[in-house]
């Protein structure tokens, strides 16, 4: 469970254990979506009229492809977090990008999209499979990582030119 009644925050911190499931409406199109489900601990708590304070932890794996080899890859994410809930009709707050909004109205406080966007931050643009991938041929396409080819040594003619000025330029 990832929603909390804000009526018993008011009263007393709350214990966080759930998990974030990789076919929860939370996520968009488009996202680098969890292999699994992310557990997330912690725990909510009052920060003030109106303010709402998670310190906790989210774990999870992401599967990726390598970005030379279009391989499997397995990125573990963890990280330790603390976010700022407040209500939108808060000036400060409103202005500060580091603060999670929810409606002044609202009856529950939902940490999914703070944790959707925390996943967003910490999952890696690119991976890779390995420090020393080879990656694949540019011009025949098959993984340097399995197999070798012969295509590095052919040379496209087009480049020809400017090999030939590599040595300086010609004198007049």
């Amino acid at each position: 469970m990832l929603s909390y009644d804000l009526r018993s925050l008011e009263s007393h911190p709350v214990q966080v254990a759930g998990e974030l499931a990789p076919d929860d409406p939370v996520w968009k199109e488009g996202d680098p979506r969890p292999d699994g489900s992310i557990s997330v601990t912690g725990r909510v708590s009052k920060a003030g009229p109106g303010k709402f304070y998670f310190h906790g932890r989210l774990e999870g794996m992401l599967r990726a492809e390598c970005r030379r080899c279009l391989g499997d890859v397995a990125e573990e994410i963890e990280d330790e977090m603390h976010l700022i809930f407040a209500e939108e009709d808060d000036a400060d707050a409103a202005e500060d990008p580091d603060v999670y909004l929810i409606d002044a109205r609202a009856n529950e406080l939902d940490l999914r999209p703070a944790l959707r966007e925390q996943w967003l931050l910490l999952a890696p643009s690119y991976s890779l499979c390995s420090e020393d991938c080879k990656g694949l041929c540019p011009t025949c396409g098959a993984d340097r990582n399995v197999t070798t080819c012969d295509c590095a040594e052919r040379s496209d003619s087009r480049w020809d030119a400017l090999r030939g000025a590599k040595g300086g330029h010609p004198k007049h």
